[in-house]
């Protein structure tokens, strides 16, 4: 017994001095907020002013020091980030995660951003300021890595830190290209209903551009296997430790319809959440520059930003800039495929995959002249003919880090719109407004033409020369509106107008948004501030009422309990808002989930049926398809010599949902507030171990919002007690140029992306509450309510 009590006691001291140590070892890696730090590189010192939220103002003699310095805080509160970022286009994720991420690196490393950003690099003019800011930028980062404290996440995985490269930042940029790519998501899966169903079946989804019927208008002021793919990229992009852009909102509003005369921008690109979030906020300040910027992690200048002059944002144009071909091989020769003319070569090049805690893979890509063959890099992919994607990021000439450099850097509109040319991917929706009274909506991306009989929402034919012959268009036909007469612009990922006739194809997201920021905007002449930040949060659905009324008047109410009538009232009587404590939003977004299932599992089958459910095209075609009482896939193909009708689909689907929200949350409807099952958890990729989530994770909240709303927060829709939000708001920020220096923003979890930091998570309350802070820019002021560290010139 005396045994058992002394080895106890020893075990709870060891213990108690891991503990010990452990916390004295994190105290260590906390940011370094306050006092001096030397440099090399730096002519001058430069002194950062640490804000109440962490946001770093870098006032310096120059930009190259300023760009020097900002590598450095970026890097003491997002290096495991940055490392994150720069490996998963070059597939390199094995290396610290082991097998798991095999496939990812195998899809990444085999599609070219990696040689792509190669080119890139020894293309830029050596000379050019970008090049040389760039390089500041990244000389900072590597500095942080020699001296600085090492994250302990790059600790807890054993990575061997090197430093950062030019390089390194195209591959960043070149990730989040291709994850505002939708079309790897959607081609395939309709190829593959057409091929097995026929073309009837695809009426519902509106293929042709005919359920944009909210469609943003130009204005030119004075100055079947194939399946296989979409499950795939759908798989990798979510299991990646890296959030994929998904969306967003942006409106300027002009002079004449605010009450202090001054334009107006509101921004918030949706994106998948994370822990850390993604965007660093930075404002420097030099003699001859200044500018508040949202950075990504690894890249040294902001896609989102704002000074006394001017403001600018960003949402995702969803235009079509990736397609599939399949290749018809050379019977006679298997390194062969043909063409119009003939037959070409493939081109072949190895590339080594190194997996943590096992042998390299050796990774052989197989390429045509519509881009690499991706049989072999996507698993599941048993197409007897190879598939090649065709990506313009990888096509054309990259100036993606130019143009960023150009957007933080313009001296006028003229100026910030002439260098959205250098832009050919990722396709975005530019806005601007300025200090002046301009504003614009400009769309960037290279964007072309195809013969009439190609639909690029299928597979297409890589041999017969018709499909792959693209019209290039030059920069004058993008979308866009300058200062039009409506005093307005917005986007919501929507679908612009047709351009000479012709409207480019794409995966715009449904009319939900775009309807109810236009129905906002246009009536009213006066916006405030302060009435802007209510409308970034608004849960209302612009079309949640017409689908109601669709589906509740197909119900065969002779055939409904008692609680069933009960939530009908309810959705009858409900107003389209999605708040914490309103019950409507509960019940509709379970009936949607079970009448999907009901419509299109028996012909796509399990695993399909999920796949649409992740695409943006069943979001585009549920309110046409709740009214297509015709609608084909009504039928049951399981139920022999029966075909079902519209209102036993509906109603049964209505019977399910409730029955399956008794057993949830029990049998009162009253008790099925929207606060019990959308929720929120940021999720750091290692917080996913069990033993390290309280410790990295962020949440779990509830939050308003849903799907499609101006608060859109994104989820799947599920039979699960709990909806889990996948991603929403990055930000969202408002800068009125009647008070710039009074502009408010606001971040999902908090600037650092060290757990050990107090602006880990400070942001997270006031971000589910739908609250802001503001964005110092007078001097006085942040002085006043910062810490100051002081970067000296290393002697």
């Amino acid at each position: 017994m005396k045994l058992l009590k002394k080895s106890l006691i020893t075990l709870l001291i060891v213990g108690l001095v891991i503990a010990i140590a452990l916390f004295g070892y994190l105290q260590t890696t906390k940011p370094k907020y306050e006092g001096e730090v030397r440099l090399a590189v730096i002519s001058k010192s430069t002194t950062v002013y640490f804000d109440e939220y962490g946001v770093p103002h870098i006032y310096a003699e120059s930009q190259k020091d300023a760009l020097t310095t900002l590598g450095y805080v970026h890097a003491q509160d997002r290096l495991w980030q940055m490392e994150l970022m720069r490996r998963i286009a070059p597939g390199r994720l094995a290396e610290i995660f082991g097998t798991p991420a095999l496939k990812t690196d195998m899809f990444f490393a085999g599609i070219g951003i990696d040689e792509n950003s190669q080119k890139a690099v020894a293309h830029l003019d050596k000379n050019s300021q970008t090049y040389i800011l760039a390089n500041a930028y990244l000389e900072g980062i590597n500095q942080y890595i020699e001296k600085g404290t090492t994250p302990v996440e790059i600790r807890l995985l054993g990575i061997q830190q090197e430093k950062f490269t030019l390089k390194d930042v195209y591959n960043i940029f070149g990730f989040m290209s291709f994850s505002f790519a939708m079309a790897q998501k959607t081609d395939p899966l309709l190829t593959d209903i057409r091929d097995r169903f026929g073309m009837k079946y695809l009426n519902d989804f509106g293929i042709n551009g005919e359920l944009g019927t909210q469609q943003l208008e130009s204005f030119q002021g004075k100055y079947k296997e194939y399946s296989e793919i979409s499950k795939a990229v759908a798989s990798l992009l979510e299991q990646s430790p890296v959030p994929a852009f998904i969306g967003s909102n942006s409106w300027v509003i002009g002079e004449a319809k605010t009450k202090n005369g001054k334009v107006i921008l509101a921004n918030d690109p949706h994106i998948m959440y994370s822990q850390p979030g993604t965007w660093y906020e930075a404002h420097i300040v030099c003699p001859d520059y200044e500018m508040y910027g949202y950075y990504i992690a690894g890249t040294p200048f902001p896609l989102l930003g704002h000074n006394h002059d001017y403001a600018y944002g960003l949402t995702m144009f969803e235009n079509d800039d990736v397609d599939f071909f399949y290749e018809e091989a050379n019977l006679n020769n298997d390194k062969q495929y043909k063409v119009a003319n003939g037959y070409k070569n493939y081109t072949y090049h190895q590339k080594t995959i190194k997996v943590k805690d096992s042998s390299d893979v050796k990774l052989n890509v197989k390429t045509s002249q519509h881009g690499p063959i991706i049989n072999g890099l996507l698993d599941g992919l048993k197409s007897k003919k190879p598939v090649a994607m065709s990506w313009i990021y990888t096509q054309q000439k990259n100036q993606i880090l130019d143009a960023v450099y150009e957007l933080s850097h313009a001296t006028n509109l003229e100026s910030f719109h002439k260098n959205i040319e250098l832009i050919h991917a990722p396709g975005l929706n530019i806005m601007y407004g300025d200090s002046k009274g301009n504003i614009a909506w400009i769309t960037s991306g290279k964007l072309y033409k195809v013969d009439k009989s190609v639909n690029t929402n299928f597979i297409l034919n890589g041999a017969n020369g018709i499909d792959d012959q693209k019209e290039w268009l030059p920069f004058a036909k993008n979308p866009a509106a300058v200062n039009p007469l409506w005093n307005y612009v917005y986007s919501a990922n929507n679908q612009p107008k047709a351009i000479d006739g012709y409207l480019y194809p794409g995966y715009y997201l449904p009319k939900d948004r775009a309807q109810r920021i236009d129905g906002l905007l246009s009536p009213k002449n006066n916006w405030t501030k302060e009435e802007v930040s209510k409308m970034i949060v608004d849960n209302t659905s612009a079309t949640a009422p017409t689908i109601v009324a669709h589906m509740t008047k197909a119900v065969n109410m002779s055939k409904l309990s008692e609680n069933e009538k009960k939530a009908i009232a309810v959705l009858q009587n409900w107003k389209a808002t999605h708040g914490l404590e309103d019950i409507a939003p509960t019940i509709y977004n379970k009936w949607l989930y079970f009448y999907l299932k009901a419509t299109f599992e028996d012909e796509l089958g399990e695993e399909n049926f999920k796949l649409l459910l992740n695409t943006h095209i069943v979001k585009q075609m549920i309110e046409s398809q709740t009214r297509n009482a015709a609608s084909p896939w009504r039928d049951d193909i399981r139920t022999k010599n029966k075909k079902e009708s519209q209102s036993e689909i509906v109603t049964q689907s209505f019977k399910t949902a409730v029955s399956s929200l008794e057993k949830q949350l029990g049998s009162n409807v009253n008790d099925w507030q929207w606060k019990k099952v959308h929720k929120v958890e940021f999720q750091h990729p290692i917080g996913k171990v069990k033993m390290f989530r309280k410790f990295f994770n962020v949440g779990t909240f509830p939050i308003a919002g849903t799907n499609e709303v101006i608060d859109n927060q994104l989820f799947i829709y599920t039979d699960d007690a709990e909806i889990s939000v996948k991603g929403g708001p990055s930000t969202r920020r408002i800068i009125d140029f009647s008070d710039v220096e009074n502009s408010w923003s606001i971040l999902p979890t908090g600037q650092s992306g060290n757990p050990m930091s107090k602006h880990y998570e400070d942001q997270s309350e006031m971000f589910v509450n739908g609250k802001f802070r503001k964005m110092k820019l007078n001097k006085k002021e942040i002085e006043a309510t910062s810490t100051k560290l002081v970067f000296k010139v290393k002697e």
